[in-house]
């Protein structure tokens, strides 16, 4: 069987993390649209487990959390009976994010619904590769209070901005444009939480970095997903690049780098070498 080599592997997958769909990355790289497609899921699986191996024992200080949206196969308005029992996952897909505010780096991520479940699984897994305690901060969704109070108990400073927003004009509307954001609350829940860095704005700005590197979650496009699991597998994928790749441009670093994770800027030929070393691991299989 012919095997891509290392540098057109690490190319294409540097393509669909530069926000590139599946089918102008396979017109890109000219290769078929089936190879674009293997090489997600082999890297996506690579890159959860390296990322749930790596991403642990942070001394974090500051942590925002968010939730992105975007949707599988079809908006849930527009999901029938019959794509619910064919498509699974089909309809509104939340991915969750937890970032530390000082060195950038996505510590915790986790796809699914928003309700209170997926709520305290994603806070048990933040709080699991967290070294110390910390002070963390939220929107003012409410399935937050319970999760953070499962995960961490009393051993957090936690606080939640509570956004107040206005009435969207019928101009907005028909942009999809959010409503205008009027006001901020921040709201000491847990702890003793400094006023001064009760925010959110960087898990806001790394929502926006998402939706800029991940073609899937442009909206009006028809790039979205169309099957929960490589939404799952780019989110993995692109994790690890943003981590361990990408620089910060304030930084001046990667975000592994700065969290002190490594010593050096990783590129994507060393995630498809670490790839090639897995498959070729008889105990791996």
């Amino acid at each position: 069987m012919n095997r891509l080599t290392t540098a057109k592997r690490a190319q294409i997958l540097s393509m669909l993390c530069e926000g590139n769909s599946m089918r102008a990355v396979s017109r890109l790289a000219d290769v078929s649209i089936n190879t674009v497609s293997k090489l997600l899921v082999d890297a996506g699986t690579l890159c959860a487990a390296f990322h749930q191996d790596q991403v642990r024992g942070l001394k974090a200080k500051r942590i925002q959390v968010d939730e992105i949206w975007s949707f599988t196969y079809a908006k849930r308005k527009n999901v029938t009976q019959k794509i619910a029992e064919t498509v699974e996952g089909a309809g509104d897909t939340w991915t969750w994010t937890g970032i530390d505010a000082d060195s950038k780096l996505v510590i915790s991520w986790l796809v699914g619904g928003r309700d209170a479940g997926y709520a305290i699984t994603f806070m048990n897994d933040l709080r699991s590769r967290l070294a110390n305690r910390v002070q963390l901060t939220s929107d003012g969704h409410k399935a937050y209070l319970v999760a953070v109070e499962d995960a961490f108990g009393m051993d957090v400073d936690f606080a939640q901005l509570v956004k107040i927003y206005g009435t969207a004009s019928v101009e907005d509307q028909r942009r999809y444009s959010p409503a205008e954001c009027i006001g901020c609350i921040p709201t000491p829940v847990t702890g003793d939480p400094d006023p001064k860095h009760i925010s959110t704005s960087f898990a806001e700005r790394q929502n926006l970095t998402m939706r800029m590197h991940m073609r899937r979650f442009t909206r009006l496009t028809n790039g979205f997903s169309k099957k929960l699991a490589n939404h799952i597998h780019m989110i993995a994928l692109y994790t690890v690049f943003y981590n361990w790749t990408k620089l910060h441009k304030t930084l001046r670093t990667t975000p592994a780098q700065a969290a002190g994770l490594t010593d050096r800027v990783w590129d994507m030929a060393e995630i498809v070498n670490l790839m090639d070393e897995v498959n070729a691991d008889p105990k791996s299989n």
